[in-house]
C-alpha cells in the first residue's frame, strides 16, 4: 500500500531534506516517526531534496508499508505522526496513493517562494523566514530581471553543477510582489529547478536591485551558462518549498493557500 504525505517544515535544524547518514535530515527525522507508527521499515521517496536551511510548506512525499488485515486509516497516520514530530514538523495531508506514484518523476511543477525584508533594521519575527537586505532595492529593476528567465533555458549560470546532468529547465513563472513594510516576495515555478537555482536567481536579482547589475545583466548571464557571471547565492532561510504540481488525480487534493512565511504581516508586540 503506497501513501502519499503532504509536509511543512520549518528546516532550520535540518541538513536538508533527503536523508543522509550522520546528519539530521527531514527525511530521516520523519522517516524513523514513519516506521515506528507502522511498525516496518519504510523508504521515502520525495519530491524536492531542499538545501540544509530550506523550508517546505507544500513538499510531498510517498512510502509504501506492507497491508495487514486492516486497512491503513491514514487519517489517523497522520495524527501519530504529528504528534511525534510538531511543530519543526507537520504533516498537512495524508492519502492513499495510486499505484506507481512517485514524487519527484509524477510532479509537472514546482512553486518556490523567497522573503526579503528591504529595512533598515532586522525584525527578530522575521529573522527565521525572510533573508534582512537593509540597502534600498529598487524592485523595478528585479522584476525586469525576470523576464529573461522565463520559458525553457539552461540555467547552468544559476545552479551547482552535479556530474553531467542536464540544467535546461522550463520557467512558467517569476516575479516579485511588495507586501508593503519592507516585506518583498520572489515566486518562481518551473516544471523542476537544479540546485540552488532559486537562490541563486534571488542573489542576483538582489543585486541589481542594489544597482550592482542591471536587468540586461540577468539575461547575459543566463546566455553565457557561465556561474562566475551570475550573483551571489541568496541565503537558505528566506526560502520556501510552497506546492508541488500534479496531473489531475495524481497528487494531493488541492489546500487551502496559507501564508508561509505569514501574510498578512505578523502582530507586532504592543508596548506595555
Amino acid at each position: 500500500m503506497r501513501v502519499r504525505l503532504t509536509v511543512a517544515y520549518d528546516g532550520a535544524g535540518f541538513r536538508g531534506m533527503a536523508a543522509q547518514p550522520g546528519q539530521r535530515t527531514v527525511a530521516g527525522v520523519l522517516g524513523e516517526k514513519i516506521e515506528k507508527v507502522v511498525r516496518a521499515p519504510v523508504t521515502l521517496a520525495v519530491a524536492g531534496r531542499t538545501d540544509a536551511g530550506v523550508h517546505a510548506f507544500g513538499q510531498v512525499v510517498a512510502f509504501d508499508i506492507p497491508e495487514g488485515p486492516e486497512p491503513v486509516d491514514v487519517d489517523d497516520l497522520a495524527l501519530r505522526l504529528n504528534r511525534m514530530v510538531n511543530p519543526e514538523i507537520v504533516v498537512r495531508q495524508a492519502a492513499v496513493a495510486l499505484d506507481g506514484f512517485d514524487p519527484r518523476r509524477s510532479a509537472t511543477g514546482r512553486r518556490y517562494r523567497y522573503t526579503v525584508l528591504n529595512r533598515p533594521l532586522p525584525d527578530p519575527w522575521l529573522a527565521g523566514t525572510a533573508w534582512w537586505v537593509p540597502a534600498p532595492l529598487d524592485l523595478r529593476t528585479m522584476r525586469a530581471g525576470c523576464a529573461p528567465l522565463l520559458g525553457e533555458h539552461d540555467f547552468s549560470a544559476f545552479c551547482r553543477r552535479q556530474g553531467d546532468a542536464s540544467l535546461v529547465r522550463l520557467v512558467r513563472e517569476a516575479d516579485w510582489r511588495d507586501l508593503g513594510d519592507g516585506l518583498l516576495r520572489f515566486e518562481i515555478e518551473a516544471s523542476s529547478f537544479c540546485q540552488q537555482m532559486v537562490r541563486s536567481v534571488v542573489g542576483t536579482l538582489v543585486d541589481a536591485g542594489r544597482g550592482r547589475r542591471t536587468a540586461a545583466d540577468v539575461a547575459i548571464a543566463l546566455r553565457s551558462k557561465d556561474r562566475a557571471l551570475a550573483g551571489p547565492v541568496a541565503p537558505p532561510h528566506g526560502l520556501c518549498l510552497i506546492e508541488v504540481s500534479y496531473l489531475r488525480g495524481e497528487g494531493p487534493k488541492p489546500a487551502p493557500p496559507h501564508p508561509f512565511p505569514p501574510d498578512p504581516l505578523p502582530a507586532r508586540p504592543t508596548r506595555s
